[in-house]
């Protein structure tokens, strides 16, 4: 009989294969109880596994039922909510027409009643135009102090910005001059003091020439 650990598989047919081989030995009942714990654990893995995918199947169409039934309820309504807009709209402007109707035949009729509807019609015409002048004008300054602020505060971002870009120029350019400043008196030093003691030098061999001649 091959060991347990040389089998190594998965599927339905490795399980009879690891069965025969296992009774093919010889062994007697405790290789036959062996078999029947793997056959049992093997066939409760498949029902879990069998039982997860139902579950899940069930979760992701119970999911699109509720999506559809949601979608339509809402498209219902919209279409509901318009018909019914529409509706309103339609029976106002027909009573607004109505209402206009009686109210010129009545002024017609009534010379007095007519003056006096077309003079409240004039102010009230004048008040609309007015009051549209109005919410226009404050429309328009509103807009013109949103861009206006906009653009100062554009302004300022911007001069800070160059500020900052001219502080950080001004800063390197300071530390450029204050290094090339420190080499040049670095190197007039240096050669200061080799003109010095090449001056030194000349004198003493001036001196000696002197005191042997």
């Amino acid at each position: 009989m091959p060991p347990i650990w040389a089998i190594s598989c998965s599927s339905s047919h490795c399980v009879n294969t690891f069965f025969v081989t296992v009774n093919g030995g010889g062994g007697g009942g405790g290789g036959s109880g062996v078999v029947v714990v793997v056959v049992v654990v093997v066939v409760v893995v498949e029902v879990v596994i069998v039982v997860v995918v139902v579950v899940v199947v069930v979760v992701v169409v119970v999911e699109v039922v509720v999506v559809v039934v949601v979608e339509v309820v809402v498209v219902v309504v919209v279409v509901v909510v318009e018909v019914v807009v529409v509706v309103v709209v339609v029976v106002v402007v027909v009573v607004v027409v109505v209402v206009v109707v009686v109210v010129v035949v009545v002024v017609k009729v009534v010379v007095v009643v007519a003056v006096v509807v077309e003079v409240v019609i004039v102010v009230v015409v004048v008040v609309v135009v007015v009051v549209v002048v109005l919410v226009v004008v404050v429309v328009q300054v509103v807009v013109e102090v949103v861009v206006v602020v906009v653009v100062v505060v554009v302004v300022v971002v911007v001069v800070v910005v160059e500020v900052v870009v001219v502080v950080e120029v001004v800063e390197v350019v300071v530390v450029v001059v204050v290094v090339v400043v420190v080499v040049v008196v670095v190197v007039v030093a240096v050669a200061v003091a080799e003109a010095v003691a090449a001056l030194q030098d000349q004198y003493l061999r001036m001196i000696k020439w002197e005191k042997v001649t």
